[in-house]
């Protein structure tokens, strides 16, 4: 059992750490939605009910959505792009989709190779984009919860104010849709790129994402 736990100790704490956070964000945002609905002389709700409406629904998935947007971009644009004395990056020479025998596919692969790297056609082309694929339908599918989350909020909010309603289609061209898109998305585009940088320069001695300490600045693609 220990030796279990170590061995997945990286998931098992981001994970423990996601479920607290999710719960706390849950309480204080129960909390600020009551002290707003206080504030506009409107009724308050319990817990519960806050975990299941609208308001609660889109501010996670708007996280959610521009979280795994970063992934995706990261994974499809670091095939292509360099950036020179990161550990980021890839190795100046390598950009692009590498050959079978350094992606260790088909007649390249080894004994504990995947079977779908082993096999041929449409399942090799699947399973070499699995990834970017799984990230991408994850991205998809929290931002149209987003859309629709963030619609049911905002309409709500409108006829708390005697306004009528909007579609689903003209709320995605609203600025309240692009205004909680856009603001999680360049937060996240910022963080990539800063980190990616400062990696050059910077160390954290022992971990992948860093250098090795005495690594020169304009070394790139190597871990610590």
């Amino acid at each position: 059992m220990k030796k279990a736990i170590a061995n997945n100790s990286l998931a098992l704490v981001f994970g423990l750490l996601f479920l607290v956070s999710l719960v706390a964000q849950a309480f204080s945002g129960w909390q600020q939605f009551n002290d707003q609905q206080v504030g506009e002389r409107l009724g308050t709700i319990g817990w519960w009910d806050y975990v299941t409406s609208a308001d609660f629904a889109v501010d996670v998935s708007e996280n959610w959505q521009s979280e795994f947007l970063q992934f995706l971009l990261y994974l499809l644009l670091t095939v292509w792009l360099l950036q020179r004395g990161s550990p980021e990056s890839k190795e100046l020479d390598k950009a692009g989709l590498e050959s079978d025998e350094e992606q260790k596919v088909g007649e390249h692969a080894e004994a504990g190779s995947p079977a779908w790297a082993k096999a041929a056609g449409w399942r090799r082309s699947l399973y070499s984009n699995s990834l970017a694929a799984m990230v991408g339908a994850i991205f998809l599918a929290s931002w149209l919860v987003q859309s629709v989350a963030g619609w049911a909020a905002y309409n709500e909010t409108r006829l708390q104010q005697m306004r009528d309603p909007i579609g689903w289609g003209a709320y995605l061209l609203h600025s309240d849709f692009w205004a909680r898109t856009l603001q999680n998305w360049q937060s996240e585009f910022l963080a990539v790129g800063s980190f990616a940088v400062m990696a050059i320069y910077l160390r954290q001695r022992g971990s992948p994402e860093s250098k090795p300490v005495g690594a020169p600045h304009t070394a790139t693609g190597i871990e610590g």
